[in-house]
């Protein structure tokens, strides 16, 4: 079972189920989950391999999808960014009862060629042992993470009192071209969809539409203008607001 957080309380209104990207954690959407929290139940879950959920020995999207429908009772409105969003559109096409609107953040259901292996590297080669205080584990990937707001990210899931991860680094290493894929699938989701986008982002392209609506034909497409793949994080109200927007029409 994922590890979860719930914000809110029980309404009329459909409850929301958050599914965060590669890398991330339920903790990362705290606030943003909070806000959205105030008239519905809203839950963040860590995914497989991530935070404090359990670790597998795989971490491919059917997988992540039935785990999000273990985490759904009755029917759920899903948003997911990235990763998440991948696991979060295969929940759609395979559990189609779990979903009555979905929200996709940045991200189509495509393969993509921007793997993440080098970051995986840098956090192996950490010297954990040497690391007395979150400073100290940005100093040292200042060697090979040239980008502040990438190293404070991962670092949000560095245990530095227990001098570990909170990510199974070799799972997600042996599993990134699953990660940066998409699995051939059948069928629709005839759902609300919403592919919600940061207007800086190459990441849901013109071409990727074909596809998207032949998966989703009710999908709707909005772009953030200003941000870019981590729209929610440069633009949290307005993302909100996009989302309330959506979950309500």
């Amino acid at each position: 079972m994922l590890n979860a957080t719930t914000f809110g309380s029980a309404t009329d209104l459909t409850p929301l189920l958050i599914a965060h990207g590669l890398f991330g954690s339920a903790r990362n959407w705290g606030v943003i989950a909070k806000r959205l929290s105030e008239n519905r139940i809203v839950t963040a879950v860590d995914m497989r391999n991530h935070g404090e959920s359990p670790w597998f020995q795989g971490h491919r999207y059917p997988d992540m999808a039935d785990d999000l429908a273990r985490a759904i009772a009755g029917q759920s409105d899903v948003l997911g960014h990235s990763m998440g969003g991948k696991a979060a559109m295969l929940l759609a096409l395979n559990h189609p009862d779990k979903v009555r609107k979905l929200v996709v953040a940045d991200i189509a259901p495509v393969t993509y060629t921007h793997t993440q292996t080098p970051l995986i590297d840098a956090m192996r080669g950490l010297d954990l042992e040497a690391i007395e205080t979150r400073g100290d584990a940005d100093r040292q990937l200042q060697a090979t993470i040239d980008e502040p707001g990438v190293r404070a990210f991962l670092l949000q899931s560095l245990d530095v009192k227990e001098r570990r991860w909170r990510l199974n680094l070799d799972i997600l290493a042996a599993e990134m071209d699953h990660i940066i894929g998409f699995p051939e699938v059948s069928g629709a989701f005839d759902g609300p969809t919403l592919f919600l986008s940061g207007a800086n982002s190459d990441y849901v392209r013109q071409e990727h539409r074909e596809r998207i609506h032949a998966l989703f034909p009710s999908a709707r497409f909005a772009k953030i203008p200003g941000v870019g793949h981590w729209l929610h994080a440069e633009k949290p109200r307005e993302f909100e607001a996009a989302v309330s927007a959506f979950l309500a029409a």
